[in-house]
């Protein structure tokens, strides 16, 4: 039987053409951008745009590390640099990652253009991933980064051990700042200091990190508020969060929304594994609140609840590539000599994430032939 992987002598010729079939999820122009982006301005040792692309996406998507890369590049017949020169690649491709991961989420009807209503805002994604490197001696990182939700440019990032935990506190906040967070980041410390330092938050809610109450103080019974909520109709409360030490109340809107009985019911199915799992005390008044999307925001009333959950949808959208990211495709081998290979690694990490959900897009909608026809056009 005929070898079709690497082969012995880590040869590409049997992936030709599985090659070529990827390079047709690539959103339409990525050749010239890489050109006219930077990434490939002389091409030197490279034949083409597509071997560039394929070599940076041994490092990005298979995991390895840059002196492996070029080892395979260069037994596989596709090209010698050192890892070096690789690196420096990596920086040159920053802006053309980021390019063709906003092109690919285009094609699932994400457009990133801010609305009308937010352009008085610097609104920013901000999540955390723990990176174990390989091997015998692999050491675990935390990946704190935070990204402008609407071009998806790398705002900030800090690399820490596991034992630092996501908080808004890991990030400088500047007046006119959005900072858009899940559950993780909704403790009051964290959001107080976004709020003293100018900026804005849009959070969703974390039971129990503090206690909620109306405009005249009295503590608010989420659960007596939300169970009216029918399927699509959201709530809007002002309201007060304050813990115990606080000086000062923080003064939120709470939105929420019903979600389906589907949704509600895996949600709920799964906080129990998680808390059985980590021997956790059950609480039924917290799993009923799994019912419900619930975020807290300190946006002013002009913003419509709407808009607020809209935001947070498509703050979303995006998440779900990361998650593919983080699960499936890993986040070993981080360059950490500078921040400028390291911003490139992770918009290129991002781009290989977008890629791979489209790829699954176009196999729940596949036609007959499995591929995008070279002619189409988004």
């Amino acid at each position: 039987m005929e070898d079709k992987g690497l082969g012995n002598d880590w040869g590409f010729k049997g992936l030709d053409n599985d090659w070529g079939l990827l390079l047709q999820f690539f959103p339409p122009g990525w050749e010239e951008q890489a050109k006219k982006l930077g990434a490939l301005t002389r091409q030197r040792k490279f034949k083409s745009v597509s071997d560039l692309a394929r070599l940076l996406l041994i490092h990005l998507a298979d995991g390895c590390s840059m002196r492996e890369t070029v080892v395979r590049a260069k037994q596989g017949g596709l090209v010698a640099i050192s890892d070096v020169a690789l690196l420096k690649r990596l920086r040159l491709s920053s802006d053309w990652f980021r390019w063709m991961a906003s092109e690919l989420l285009k094609r699932r009807g994400i457009y990133l253009q801010p609305p009308s209503w937010a352009s008085g805002y610097n609104i920013k994604s901000i999540d955390a991933s723990v990176i174990s490197e390989p091997g015998s001696t692999g050491t675990d990182w935390r990946l704190h980064y935070c990204m402008k939700l609407f071009g998806l440019q790398c705002d900030q990032f800090i690399i820490t051990r596991p034992n630092v935990g996501e908080s808004y506190l890991n990030f400088k906040v500047d007046k006119g700042d959005l900072l858009i967070g899940d559950r993780a980041y909704g403790r009051f410390k964290g959001m107080q200091y976004v709020l003293d330092s100018g900026g804005d938050i849009l959070t969703r809610f974390k039971s129990k990190a503090f206690t909620l109450f109306d405009q005249n103080d009295n503590e608010v019974n989420l659960i007596h508020e939300l169970e009216g909520l029918t399927i699509g109709e959201i709530k809007n409360i002002h309201l007060k969060a304050a813990v115990k030490k606080a000086s000062n109340p923080l003064r939120l809107r709470l939105c929420a929304i019903r979600k389906s009985d589907k949704e509600a019911e895996e949600s709920i199915k799964k906080v129990l594994r998680e808390q059985k799992k980590k021997q956790r005390k059950i609480y039924p008044a917290t799993v009923e609140l799994h019912r419900y999307v619930i975020l807290l925001t300190s946006l002013p009333e002009e913003i419509s609840p709407e808009n607020v959950m809209e935001l947070y949808r498509l703050r979303w959208q995006i998440e779900i590539a990361f998650k593919r990211l983080k699960s499936i495709l890993g986040l070993g081998h981080l360059p950490k000599i500078d921040k400028e290979s390291s911003r490139a690694w992770l918009h290129g990490k991002f781009f290989v994430a977008v890629l791979a959900q489209s790829i699954v897009d176009e196999g729940r909608f596949f036609s007959p032939w499995g591929y995008p026809a070279q002619s189409y056009r988004w």
